[in-house]
């Protein structure tokens, strides 16, 4: 890494700190989606003047989108002066709920010890603030470089990308032809490169029974008490199979190098009243239970084995319990997503992060989906990973925050990788057509 651009980052440490703040004091829930077009606005405004062509893209007809939440998306392109390959920073927008614990407002972007706190300030509003301070500097230390830079902030990565990631892959924005090289600086530690993730599968099962009066339930076929029979069925069988299957992936942390499944949610019988209602519930045998599951599978297991892991359960509760029945609803699946370590974005981040940090990185995977996803499968580009500031761990919790100097650390090396990849016209590994 050149000592002019090391120096110009160092020198935006102030400029880094403020833009982390004006981004998580812009409230992008999700859901339901909010400040989607806000945040897309700030960040043009931004971008345009360091010369960058600018797109807004709103993800029309995607799950979440309407004309109250609409699900934006902006995608910002610097022209280097003579041809070469493009890199792309992406980062999403959206921020998870805000949850109870906090000591810090959760939009305030309180800067405190070397911390900036916030919902979002890990997960990724300070890896985007990174990636556009070094883009930035980038720029200005060596304005003739060969190729292209892209900056993406997109939507709905939290609830799983389709109105953001997934959309623009379909529309062409990450082939291979016109993206070479893809980082997104989500929250694995600045000097860990993550080189995928592991497969989700997310399903609802519903329980069926019959009401009737809750004095007399022989008359009536507690849907509950079916749904405790599947309960029993996972305890008893899936969670011990589950528990015995481990992946080579370097999945962090090591607990999630085996099969896992998460029980999300569960309700039976009346609908739940406000807070404020204080009447007595009716006397009712529920005639309906419902779960969602979130199981997270690895690369050596089949997604058709995972559904019929399940299905196998059911179909033989079917057989052995009395009226028992079910209806079983896939939610979403995503296959996990694996990057060579071999790859030219790989080697270059390693390359950097050993320069920068002064150790060479460990070299780990996600528990669980991201963006990678839709670059692998729809877009069809392999070289692509995630690095970027902040602790994984710290990732929807209380009091979220980001480290200011391992921002500037990350910005550092997302620096240095441009360097490699873009001052040589002669790009060996991976180049423009």
């Amino acid at each position: 890494m050149t000592a002019k651009l090391s120096d110009t980052i160092a020198a935006r440490r102030d400029e880094l700190i403020a833009l982390t703040q004006d981004l998580i004091r812009i409230p992008t829930l999700n859901p339901p989606g909010e400040h989607y077009r806000q945040i897309c606005e700030f960040l043009a405004t931004r971008l345009k003047r360091h010369g960058f062509a600018v797109e807004l893209i709103r993800a029309t007809g995607t799950p979440g989108d309407s004309d109250t939440y609409p699900r934006w998306n902006v995608v910002a392109r610097h022209e280097g002066a003579s041809k070469g390959p493009c890199v792309h920073f992406n980062s999403h927008t959206d921020v998870v709920e805000v949850g109870q614990g906090w000591t810090h407002d959760p939009f305030g972007g309180t800067l405190e010890g070397g911390r900036i706190y916030g919902r979002g300030a890990c997960d990724m509003k300070g890896g985007l603030a990174a990636s556009i301070i070094a883009v930035e500097a980038f720029i200005h230390t060596h304005p003739d470089y060969a190729g292209a830079i892209e900056i993406s902030g997109t939507a709905d990565e939290e609830s799983g990308g389709y109105g953001g990631v997934a959309y623009l892959a379909e529309r062409g924005y990450f082939d291979p032809a016109r993206v070479q090289h893809v980082i997104i600086p989500e929250p694995l530690n600045k000097d860990r490169i993550c080189l995928g993730h592991r497969g989700g599968w997310w399903a609802e099962i519903e329980t069926h029974g019959e009401i009737a009066h809750g004095s007399m339930p022989f008359l009536g076929d507690c849907a509950i008490r079916h749904m405790g029979a599947v309960l029993e069925a996972f305890e008893d069988k899936l969670y011990p199979a589950m528990a015995t299957r481990h992946t080579d992936m370097p999945v962090v942390p090591y607990g999630a190098r085996q099969s896992t499944m998460n029980i999300n949610s569960i309700h039976g019988g009346q609908a739940e009243q406000p807070a404020d209602f204080d009447g007595l519930p009716a006397h009712c045998v529920p005639d309906s239970c419902r779960i969602v599951i979130d199981r997270r599978f690895l690369m050596e297991e089949p997604l058709e084995q995972v559904r019929a892991e399940v299905t196998d359960l059911l179909e033989a509760l079917k057989t052995t319990r009395p009226d028992f029945d079910y209806t079983l609803t896939e939610i979403n699946a995503v296959l996990p997503s694996m990057t060579d370590r071999d790859a030219p974005v790989v080697r270059t981040v390693a390359e950097a992060i050993e320069k920068v940090i002064g150790r060479p990185p460990e070299y780990v995977a996600s528990p669980g989906t991201y963006d990678q996803k839709h670059i692998d499968r729809i877009g069809k580009l392999k070289n692509c990973i995630a690095y970027g500031p902040g602790i994984l761990e710290l990732a929807h919790k209380p009091d979220e925050y980001v480290g200011v100097d391992d921002m500037i650390d990350s910005a550092q090396v997302m620096g240095a990788a441009l360097e490699t990849l873009l001052l040589s016209i002669e790009q060996a590994d991976v180049s423009a057509p």
